[in-house]
């Protein structure tokens, strides 16, 4: 799975500059293996008002415009893309899923020093389970996402459920 998003996917969208993604290597038996990727890209979502804590609305209005017509946010955020363990030879425990997405969001943050903003979101499938570990770490549920086209083979379902989260 690693190396099929790696060869058809992520140096595509590195060349076309719609997306970057990043190895996590770690050491097994004194080399440097791949233990984990992610891919980070830039987006504009929107989100119904009603989906967001008071709180949260407070957090976001300064990054964002609000149409009262529609009732939505519009900002831009990056997108944490693909985060994904290689399972080759075992090389997915020699690192933890909370750990690979703190070293996502903390690339995030790294690129928010230099453009602004203080929000990440993500997209998956909507499994108990994953929303469980996300929630876990900090995101919140805003809304859903049709797939597309493209997207029906690799998922479940008919959405993807759109979660955020507010970056200290």
């Amino acid at each position: 799975m690693l190396s099929i998003f790696i060869k058809h996917k992520a140096i595509e969208f590195a060349k076309q500059s719609i997306a970057v993604t990043y190895l996590v290597f770690a050491q097994y038996k004194n080399e440097n293996v791949i233990a984990a990727y992610f891919t980070l890209a830039s987006k504009f979502i929107a989100i119904y008002r009603q989906s967001l804590s008071a709180k949260m609305r407070k957090r976001i209005a300064r990054f964002c415009q609000y149409d009262p017509a529609i009732k939505r946010y519009t900002l831009p955020a990056p997108l944490i893309a693909q985060l994904g363990k290689n399972y080759y030879g075992g090389y997915n425990k020699l690192i933890t899923g909370d750990e690979l997405l703190k070293i996502a969001c903390d690339k995030v943050v790294e690129s928010q020093r230099i453009v602004g903003g203080k929000i990440v979101y993500l997209e998956c499938e909507d499994k108990q389970k994953l929303i469980d570990f996300y929630s876990s770490n900090g995101f919140v549920i805003f809304g859903k996402r049709t797939l597309d086209r493209d997207e029906t083979d690799l998922n479940e379902g008919q959405y993807l459920v759109q979660m955020l989260k507010y970056l200290e």
